[in-house]
């Protein structure tokens, strides 16, 4: 259970002044190895980005990427208090508390955890249908820049995906993997995890061609959860917190404590079995195989054809 990291994280983001350094220092004091803010400037503002560091046991296992998607946690001076929006980075910074506090506690992990998100208390917003957008001080490019680094062998991807009618349930939804613009089938150890954690059948949410292209392109997106998988090679796996109805990015009193609990301990769960190289996100011989009969996909990373 990660409720505890999950309210402690909260309390230091549910302000006005929110900002990495002080979410920093207090993941080092509970055992992070490593913090690193990073101001981000863009056309909009700027953000303190974070990328945390939990090393494990052995520097050759496989190294877990947990990316907090977001436009902002806060949409101020339009609306006081922690949105919806900032439900991804709320989720990624809690199970980096709880993975800093197992290994000071000697649970460390076998492989490293690379978890990178950034910190927003005002950040502005934009329409979209059925509700509302949040929008962020910096663009796409930037933020991939930030968080998809090159050391993370696999990505999880957490982000609200509540703006839409798609997918009508309350709690967390898994995606299948998407690499180097192939949309490959679930992992059946992302399920099995899922199952697990929650109790009950895996729910899937659906991905569009769309989805897995830059935003620059101006098509239509679900929401920002798949951009990852565009500016990396290794598979992605969006973690998508849903409601059952559509709820706006930019709504504060959004917040539901259990669903982000219970993605966090996915998130953590995931990470002691990938880096223990017993948990697969697709199958290597067949993504071979389909590179050999379709050919290279990679155009779908790109903005397109002039």
């Amino acid at each position: 259970m990660i409720l505890r990291e999950v309210l402690d994280i909260y309390d230091l983001v549910d302000k006005a002044d929110a900002n990495g350094e002080e979410v920093a220092r207090f993941l080092e004091k509970n055992g992070a190895d490593e913090v690193v803010v990073t101001i981000i400037k863009g056309k909009n503002g700027s953000t303190d980005g974070l990328k945390i560091i939990i090393y494990g046991q052995d520097s050759s296992a496989p190294t877990l990427g947990i990316i907090g998607r977001l436009g902002g946690l806060g949409a101020r001076p339009k609306i006081n208090g922690f949105v919806s929006d900032g439900d991804g980075a709320l989720t990624v910074l809690a199970a980096a508390l709880k993975i800093s506090r197992m290994k000071k506690s000697g649970d460390q992990l076998k492989g490293d955890v690379i978890i990178t998100t950034h910190i927003c208390p005002d950040a502005p917003t934009r329409e979209h249908k059925p509700v509302p957008f949040m929008d962020s001080p910096i663009d796409m490019d930037a933020m991939n820049k930030h968080e998809v680094l090159e050391e993370m062998d696999a990505v999880i991807s957490i982000d609200t995906t509540k703006g839409n009618k798609v997918l009508n349930y309350k709690g967390f939804a898994i995606s299948p993997t998407i690499k180097e613009g192939y949309i490959l089938k679930t992992s059946e150890n992302l399920i099995s995890i899922m199952e697990s954690v929650t109790g009950k059948p895996a729910v899937v949410i659906p991905v569009t061609q769309q989805d897995i292209t830059p935003y620059s392109n101006n098509l239509y997106h679900i929401n920002s959860i798949f951009q990852p998988a565009v500016a990396s090679d290794s598979p992605v796996v969006g973690v998508a917190i849903t409601t059952e109805t559509a709820v706006a990015g930019c709504a504060s009193g959004a917040t539901h404590f259990e669903d982000i609990e219970s993605a966090g301990r996915f998130a953590v769960e995931v990470a002691k079995y990938f880096t223990k190289g017993e948990c697969n996100f697709y199958d290597k011989a067949e993504f071979k195989q389909i590179i050999s009969l379709y050919g290279d996909l990679k155009i779908f990373q790109t903005p397109g054809l002039d």
